[in-house]
Order: C-alpha cells, then sequence, then structure tokens
C-alpha cells in the first residue's frame, strides 16, 4: 500500500494536453506525476525522459496494472473516455477525467457505477473550477450578492484549423459543444444549483459532420435562464455575465489565469443601471496545478476538499450536451427527465 504524502498519478497518453498537466505538477507537494503509457513504448519512454516522469509502460493495461499507481489522469479523445476510465476504476485507481466526461449520459452513468463498485473517486476535470476566481465567484452567489440569479450568460469559442485536428471528428466525439461547450454548460449548472429541464440550440455544421459553433438556451427549474455558445469559428473569448435581482457579475472563467489573463470579477452590488463597479481582484493559478493538487486533497481527505464538479454535476452537464446536441439537429426543444 502506498503510505507517502504525494499522490501518485498516471497518466494514459502522450499528447500534449499530458505535457501540459505534468509540466504544472512537477514541483507540487502533493502530487507527483511519476508514470507515463502510451500504446508505443518508445513514444512513451521518450515522454518519461522528456518530462521527468520516473516509470513508462508500452500499454495502458500495464499501467493500470502496476499497483504503485494509486490515481489515473485520462486526457485520452473523448470517445476513449469512457472505456478507459472505468478499466482503471475496476483496477481500483482514482481517475481525473478531462471534459467532456464522456460521449454520452450512458457512459457516464457506466464511468459512476465503475466507480462506485470500486469505492474510488472517478470526477470530470474543469480546472477553471480550481481558480480562487471561480471559488470567489461561487462565494458571492451563496452569500446573495447579487440577489436570486436570474439570467446567466455564457461563451466560449476559438479558431480552430480544420485539417487534422480530432475535435472535428465526429466518431471521437467532436465538435464544439462536446469540447467548448462543455464549458458554459458546467458554469451555468455550478451557478444554477439543479438539473434544467429544457434546452433549445440552434447550430452550424462543418462539412465533417459536427457542429463549429452553437448557441442554446437553458431553461432550470428553480427559474434560472442561460444563454450558452461555443464556436471553433471565432475570436478567442471565454466570459459570463449573471444577473440577479440586486445586481450583476461580469467575469472571465480561464483554465489558467495570470497577469496576462487576470482573475478580476466585476459586481454590481445593486439594480440601479448607474451602479458603481466594484473589481475583485483575485489570486492568478495554473489550472492544471491547482485542479491537480485539488484532486489530491479529495483523495485524501473527501468531497468537502473537491471545488470541481461533483458526479451529479458532471450527470447533470452530459445530459444538458446530450440534449443541446438534438436540439441543434432537430430543431426543437427537449426536455430533460428529471
Amino acid at each position: 500500500m502506498v503510505t507517502d504524502k504525494k499522490l501518485r498519478i498516471g497518466v494514459l497518453g502522450a499528447a500534449n494536453i499530458a505535457r501540459n498537466f505534468t509540466a504544472a505538477l512537477r514541483d507540487s507537494a502533493t502530487v507527483d506525476v511519476c508514470a507515463v503509457a502510451s500504446r508505443d513504448a518508445v513514444k512513451a519512454a521518450a515522454f518519461a525522459t522528456e518530462n521527468g516522469i520516473a516509470q513508462s509502460f508500452g500499454s495502458y493495461e500495464a499501467m493500470l496494472a502496476n499497483p504503485t499507481i494509486e490515481a489515473i489522469y485520462n486526457p485520452l479523445p473523448n470517445g476513449l473516455h469512457a472505456e478507459w476510465t472505468i478499466k482503471a476504476a475496476n483496477a481500483g485507481k482514482h481517475v481525473l477525467c478531462e471534459k467532456p466526461f464522456a460521449a454520452n449520459s450512458a457512459e457516464t452513468k457506466a464511468m459512476f457505477d465503475a466507480a462506485t463498485a470500486n469505492k474510488v473517486y472517478v470526477v470530470e476535470a474543469y480546472p477553471y473550477r480550481a481558480q480562487p476566481q471561480t471559488i470567489k465567484l461561487a462565494e458571492l452567489l451563496h452569500e446573495g450578492a447579487i440577489g436570486k440569479v436570474q439570467l446567466i450568460q455564457a461563451s466560449f469559442g476559438f479558431p480552430l484549423a480544420v485539417s487534422g485536428n480530432i475535435r472535428w471528428n465526429p466518431a471521437l466525439a467532436g465538435g464544439a459543444l462536446m469540447d467548448a461547450g462543455s464549458y458554459p454548460v458546467s458554469l451555468v449548472r455550478m451557478i444554477a444549483g439543479e438539473r434544467p429541464t429544457r434546452v433549445h440550440a440552434t447550430a452550424r455544421f462543418a462539412d465533417t459532420g459536427v457542429d463549429h459553433t452553437l448557441v442554446g438556451t437553458i431553461d432550470f427549474p428553480g427559474g434560472v435562464l442561460a444563454q450558452i455558445s461555443c464556436s471553433f469559428g471565432t475570436a478567442r473569448h471565454r466570459h459570463a455575465l449573471i444577473v440577479g435581482d440586486k445586481g450583476t457579475i461580469e467575469t472571465t472563467y480561464y483554465n489558467d489565469t495570470s497577469d496576462k489573463l487576470p482573475p478580476q470579477i466585476v459586481i454590481k452590488r445593486s439594480s440601479a443601471l448607474d451602479a458603481p463597479r466594484e473589481i475583485i481582484e483575485c489570486a492568478a493559478a495554473a489550472g492544471f496545478r491547482a485542479q491537480g493538487e485539488a484532486f489530491h486533497d479529495l483523495v485524501r481527505n473527501g468531497w468537502a476538499r473537491w471545488p470541481g464538479a461533483t458526479p451529479a454535476e458532471t450527470v447533470d452537464i452530459m445530459l444538458t450536451i446530450d440534449a443541446l446536441a438534438a436540439s441543434a439537429r432537430d430543431g426543437k426543444a427537449v426536455a430533460i427527465a428529471q
């Protein structure tokens, strides 16, 4: 049994996101990215050497079988999240799985069933949720700083070249909604605090068949109405407007914050049009590091230490994404079962 302080994490795959995750946690006092696995043993060994990782494996199965590895980071293509998260859980590993958590809500249920059966933590990776900025946002909303939330607008888009990127591949659960769209959907679910009842979406589709731009409305039973948008064809943007009956909040929700991407919350604590704007400065943080160390706290100390999406939230996020995708295809509103 592993008894040292650090959480020993193995990484599935040697893609760029795995490199970024490893680099962010290299000097962590609580997390040790100690292994990487690839289906190509030479590639895995080269990645380990380049990134200061102690062990490499020539198959995913071999890494999952190693008893010294406590947890797995799963940044594989979307269509492989369910398969390898379930296999990791069945091997007794905790899993931090990249967003979108699965290709659909049915896979999501199977993944959490595996977590429950094996008594391990399995969670969805949203680095922005571990940011001090997001934690402060949640505090402001909880204390009623803008009254009862009525409307939310959340957007995320960026330009993405068509050639050679798996995000354009429908067989790998690609598309703007599955990629960029999971972020605003997760944010409005966090703010509303409940499962939506109905969505309605419109999209523009690429020649490959996936959506490249999507706009959707989301109706919550408590009265909140949200609008989300996502795109592979816009200038980079990632921001949200939250409107209550006694004020407004404008905020970004970046994965990484810095001097160049400052973590600021702009709040008006009044319903008046000319209400003064208060700028709340939050601490900057590298998202992968903040999230990885929060994952350590979850595994060691339980759910009270986890600022990220809970299993209930992730289930609702995937149900919402499924419904938005269906609505965009059919042009009709889609109800979400409660």
